[in-house]
């Protein structure tokens, strides 16, 4: 089967709008983890992502009456671009409909390159259905961003350039996976040129549609998709990308939102280039199938598929970086309520720089700390520090991985309200945009009286928000059921220990 694409790679039409991007060292990783670590670099493609390939080899294939009638496609952003840029290039009409949550660095830029754009929804599959829509009533030919061969075969042409750029032995080729275009193309294209390559994908953990697929034989739709890795929020995998994984494709790695912060730190460590969250995937699943598998002295390839970020989302990713590189730790530590018990613990922490300090009175005998610490040798050193701390009898918690605690606590730490009576503590979710914590207000109604409420605009697609309201126990499921209803993302956190030691 991969030999069908090969052809189609061979042909298809892409260098004229479209560049053959370097293949560059990463030096720093490459010495950090002992492996020959290279990086293709697609962001430096004219719309700063590969998706230019694939729309340009669909766009220069169509018939006189199509070009006429004009292209309609839904897309985040990067397929959009490539299909702005390929509309003009060919004279053709091109209409894009972006969901509301798009960055609006990506809305500028296809407007900026002729393209009509309709906002429309907050997923890329509502905009998908509604493209569809206006594709039907108006005569449009849909365009799709990956499930289409023309797409997926112009995207290959990335696979085609890494197996000329990269001489001697190649262990593997790491690509970031949305609907699965580009790592069909490219699969397709090194499985049958050179089948001992390994091809191996890599999804953000809260929007992994191929993996689900992949398990279950079939194409899944997630009932929910996250959305920070904007540029691979897909709910199912396409049809036709998914029957060349399945044949091509050796492995899908999964990765969070801090190890997709941590692999953009490390891009611009090497590069002094910022990749998107999407851009980054590759590295950080490279990053984590070397400390999986033990690999040493290969030659790994990463592609950095896009470079259109916000900039203010960059605040968030330079937070979580530290964590994602394994460079912080946070933690909560139990003191003595005595003057000097602050000096003797920073003296034992020794020579660590602290990153965060914080703290409220609240008891005469205990003080409850919140402390960040910098690591240089990642989980080693972490568990290295705890176990000190055990050794010299302080009680400490573990919060490096707690959600909560770094999304929320670690800015309202010292907040405890005895008389908050029947607590009970949520985090939401909800798409982020003008007067959209307004919104989320009115839908959270009256009914409880709000005890705690924290919210912070980080520059992410989505607003976070952690809400205490005091519900009588006999009304506890009534409230569950009306926050159901509303609709947002929620999930209880009343008992997670970090809201228990510093704000209950």
């Amino acid at each position: 089967m991969p030999q069908q694409y090969v052809k189609k790679i061979l042909q298809a039409r892409v260098y004229d709008v479209a560049i053959e991007t370097p293949v560059d060292e990463a030096r720093f990783l490459s010495e950090r983890y002992n492996n020959r670590i290279l990086i293709k670099r697609e962001d430096l493609q004219p719309v700063y992502s590969f998706k230019l390939r694939g729309a340009y080899n669909k766009m220069s294939g169509l018939s006189a009456s199509q070009r006429k009638r004009g292209v309609i496609a839904a897309s985040a952003g990067n397929h959009a671009q490539g299909l702005a840029l390929s509309g003009k290039k060919l004279g053709i009409n091109t209409v894009i409909v972006m969901p509301k949550t798009t960055p609006d660095i990506k809305v500028a830029s296809v407007r900026a390159r002729g393209a009509k754009v309709i906002l429309h929804g907050d997923t890329y599959d509502e905009a998908s259905t509604h493209s569809h829509k206006l594709a039907k009533e108006k005569g449009y030919t849909y365009v799709h961003p990956f499930d289409d061969p023309d797409v997926i075969a112009g995207q290959g042409t990335v696979g085609m350039e890494i197996l000329r750029q990269v001489t001697g032995p190649l262990h593997a080729v790491f690509v970031p996976v949305g609907g699965g275009g580009l790592i069909a193309g490219v699969s397709a294209f090194i499985k049958f040129v050179r089948p001992g390559v390994k091809v191996i994908g890599v999804e953000a953990e809260d929007s992994a549609c191929m993996q689900q697929a992949l398990v279950k034989g079939r194409r899944v739709v997630l009932p929910e998709v996250g959305i920070f890795a904007d540029g691979v929020a897909v709910a199912q995998a396409g049809k036709e990308t998914f029957r060349i994984v399945k044949q091509c494709v050796d492995e899908i790695v999964t990765v969070n939102t801090d190890e997709i912060c941590g692999a953009i730190k490390d891009i611009f460590d090497d590069t002094r280039s910022i990749a998107e969250p999407a851009g980054a995937l590759a590295v950080a699943g490279l990053k984590k199938y070397i400390e999986k598998n033990r690999i040493q002295g290969k030659t790994l390839v990463a592609i950095d598929s896009g470079a259109n970020v916000n900039f203010d989302r960059l605040r968030h990713i330079s937070e979580r970086s530290e964590l994602g590189e394994k460079r912080e730790a946070i933690i909560a530590v139990t003191i003595p309520e005595v003057p000097g018990s602050f000096k003797k613990f920073c003296g034992d922490l020794g020579k660590r720089n602290i990153t965060e300090f914080n703290y409220r009175y609240a008891d005469e005998r205990e003080a409850q700390v919140f402390v960040g610490v910098q690591l240089s040798d990642g989980g080693k050193e972490r568990a290295k520090l705890i176990e000190e701390l055990c050794r010299l009898e302080y009680a400490v918690l573990d919060l490096t991985d707690n959600e909560m605690a770094k999304l929320h606590v670690r800015h309202l730490v010292g907040g405890r309200a005895p008389e908050a009576q029947n607590e009970l503590v949520f985090r939401f979710e909800f798409p982020e945009r003008p007067g959209a914590l307004m919104k989320f207000l009115q839908t959270l109604g009256q009914r409880w009286n709000i005890s705690l409420f924290h919210y912070r605009n980080h520059g992410a697609a989505y607003g976070r928000v952690m809400v205490g309201m005091q519900v009588p126990a006999n009304e506890k499921k009534l409230a569950e059921e009306y926050f159901k209803k509303i609709g947002y993302p929620f999930c209880e956190e009343t008992t997670n220990p970090a809201y228990q030691i510093f704000l209950s």
